[in-house]
């Protein structure tokens, strides 16, 4: 038997604010290998995830098949648009879903850590993160500031969270992001700057490997996932024709899951993937590996 054993590791999981995406799924997985969680949770979505936690309503989905139940050490308010706190404009630092929150910048999340648990109080860390306000415009038709917010939130918060982020990790620690496959193919219909968004979060796994493995010795990878009806991935508009076109088009037809997402996701921040590093990993069914749509099925 060759199990994945988290024990004794803490994870800090960015992205999740319900139970239905991979970063929820990514959580209870290393959950279930042993690991504590701690989660980042976009402010305006913090209320409404503590009401579901508070009132028992996702109850079965915290159910852990090793026994017991999925809990959080933390659940910090993140809001990755910002290094620091005075970054944030005032109208957002007032408003009602922030001004209660304390600092929900990075440096807010890394200092809250460090005053929770110490210096060096984390072994893996995932970037469950992205978001264009203008996804669902043709990439001609977004605007500037559309396609930097989209590559700023989706892909350099990955950058800022592994150095400021590195510094936390315990020996052998490990980061891993999503990414998606409109990073190497054209995807009409997600456009707003997120397909150059995932392209720069994969060439950036690839240079912070070398670069935060020598710095920080720790190993960066990401998860290309084939598409998922998540709640957040509706704003896409095109969900469902997505999801649809690629179960019939993938080599195996059965639906993407997104505990698939969190097993891989296990995998890689386990030992057993002590020498993976740099890599994007494919959990999309085999999708990946086609270069023309599958011909319809006989009548």
């Amino acid at each position: 038997m060759l199990p994945i054993d988290l024990t004794g590791k803490r994870a800090f999981v960015a992205g999740v604010a319900d139970d239905g995406g991979f970063g929820f799924a990514i959580a209870k997985a290393l959950a279930e290998a042993g690991a504590t969680i701690c989660l980042g949770t976009w402010p305006p979505a913090m209320a409404i995830f503590e009401n579901l936690l508070e009132r028992g309503k996702i109850a079965d989905s915290l159910h852990l098949k090793r026994g017991g139940s999925l809990t959080f050490e933390r659940i910090y308010p993140l809001d990755v648009s910002y290094d620091t706190l005075e970054d944030a404009p005032a109208e957002i630092r007032e408003s009602k879903r922030y001004r209660e929150r304390g600092d929900f910048s990075i440096a807010g999340v890394v200092a809250h850590l460090r005053q929770d648990f110490g210096d060096r109080p984390l072994d893996i860390v995932v970037h469950s993160l992205a978001n264009g306000s203008e996804v669902k415009k043709a990439l001609l038709d977004t605007s500037r500031q559309g396609y930097l917010g989209a590559v700023a939130v989706s892909a350099y918060s990955n950058v800022a969270f592994v150095r400021e982020l590195g510094a936390l990790m315990r020996p052998s620690g490990s980061f891993v992001s999503l990414t998606f496959m409109a990073s190497e193919r054209a995807i009409p219909g997600y456009g707003g700057g997120m397909s150059s968004a995932k392209a720069a979060l994969e060439a950036d796994t690839r240079t912070l490997a070398f670069e935060a493995g020598r710095r920080f010795g720790v190993r960066i990878n990401t998860i290309s996932a084939g598409p998922y009806a998540s709640r957040a991935a509706s704003a896409i508009g095109i969900i469902e024709k997505m999801v649809s076109y690629s179960r019939e088009n993938s080599p195996l037809t059965r639906d993407l899951e997104a505990m698939d997402v969190g097993n891989a996701a296990a995998f890689l921040c386990s030992p057993l993937a002590a020498a993976i590093t740099g890599s994007t990993v494919y959990v999309d069914n085999g999708y990946h590996a086609m270069g023309m749509a599958a011909p319809p099925p006989s009548p």
